[in-house]
């Protein structure tokens, strides 16, 4: 009895993994990375399209734009991968051919980022809007989309750190793939037999909660700072990487390295000094872009007339309410306004 007692009290300390992270619906494999996927798309069109429209966006062009740079995105992603762990698609005894396979995983946020900034560039043109902008407008949703990802890596059971025996230690059990052995994550576990190493560090889950801390950061800052010109997507990239750089090196998953280091340790590094950088230069460049500039070119110039003439009756309404406030009440308008002279889209 005091044996399965220790057991159980083992088992209520850890996180157990998922069983399998593939179910088929007859010969259609469902996969749980590619649902996470999915769903942090979604998520991040959400959000952004609510961010877009409240600078003064036009409504719909967060999802004109997520129809190029999504698919750029992921095929950046998976040509980061690629470039970076070619070892497991190239030279002797192995299939190139399993580079096309994205459903397997394999997706580098630093490629999937540039190429898509590209995707993102071409619909912007098109809209006649600037990337800075909406690039701001994405920051939070893209993180937040990041964060639902790396739930993709637990039900795949990849991506964890080293052992432990923290409270929160990973499970991670071997998985059975009767028609392919060598194929784990197709695999079922069986048993619950856990692997040499668990429990483990859910590294998966500390990016995770970073990164939702970082999407608050940058809701936050954008508030109260009224960033501009692509500096909320700069301090994005910068908190996002500052986490990046100390999770990626407790992960113990197979990587290229160079002096030493993790190749996405140096990656991190150097987009984290860039962020920075690119975050201070470009306060150079004034105030956040007025809404008339985030208005789409193809839509009807009545109907851009027509929201400014909106923003400017509830201007006039709340000079209104002021003017009628008593004298106290009007002196802390005052103040504030000469604090912040421009009126704040996001509230």
């Amino acid at each position: 009895m005091a044996d399965v007692n220790t057991a159980s009290a083992a088992f209520l300390a850890t996180i157990p993994s998922p069983d399998q992270g593939v179910w088929h619906i007859g010969p259609v494999p469902i996969r749980a990375y590619a649902l996470c996927i999915i769903a942090g798309i979604i998520v991040a069109i959400w959000l952004g399209e609510r961010r877009w429209v409240n600078r003064g966006g036009t409504k719909g062009t967060v999802i004109d734009v997520a129809v190029f740079a999504v698919p750029f995105g992921l095929v950046g992603g998976r040509l980061y991968h690629v470039i970076t762990d070619n070892q497991l698609y190239f030279g002797e005894g192995k299939n190139p051919l399993n580079a096309l396979k994205i459903w397997d995983g394999g997706l580098g946020i630093w490629g999937a980022i540039a190429l898509g900034a590209v995707g993102a560039l071409i619909a912007c043109r098109r809209r006649g809007i600037p990337l800075p902008a909406m690039a701001d407008a994405l920051a939070p949703g893209i993180v937040i989309a990041q964060a639902i990802g790396r739930l993709g890596n637990y039900f795949n059971q990849e991506l964890y750190g080293a052992h432990t025996d923290l409270p929160w230690g990973l499970e991670i059990y071997q998985r059975y793939n009767p028609t392919n052995p060598d194929d784990f994550l197709n695999g079922i576990a069986i048993g619950h037999v856990p692997l040499p190493d668990s429990p483990v560090h859910p590294t998966f889950l500390y990016e995770l909660i970073w990164n939702l801390g970082v999407a608050l950061l940058v809701i936050w800052a954008d508030k109260k700072f009224r960033l501009g010109h692509g500096r909320a997507f700069a301090l994005y990239v910068a908190g996002y990487t500052a986490g990046r750089f100390w999770i990626e090196m407790m992960r113990t998953d197979t990587a290229n390295h160079i002096l030493g280091l993790r190749v996405n340790v140096w990656t991190a590094l150097l987009m984290f000094v860039a962020a920075i950088a690119y975050f201070v230069l470009a306060a150079k460049r004034g105030p956040r872009e007025a809404p008339e500039t985030l208005w789409s070119k193809d839509v009807p110039r009545e109907d851009a007339d027509s929201a400014s003439a909106e923003g400017a009756s509830e201007t006039a309404e709340t000079h209104a309410e002021v003017a009628a406030a008593p004298d106290t009440v009007r002196d802390s308008a005052a103040d504030k306004a000469t604090e912040d002279p421009k009126p704040d889209a996001e509230k």
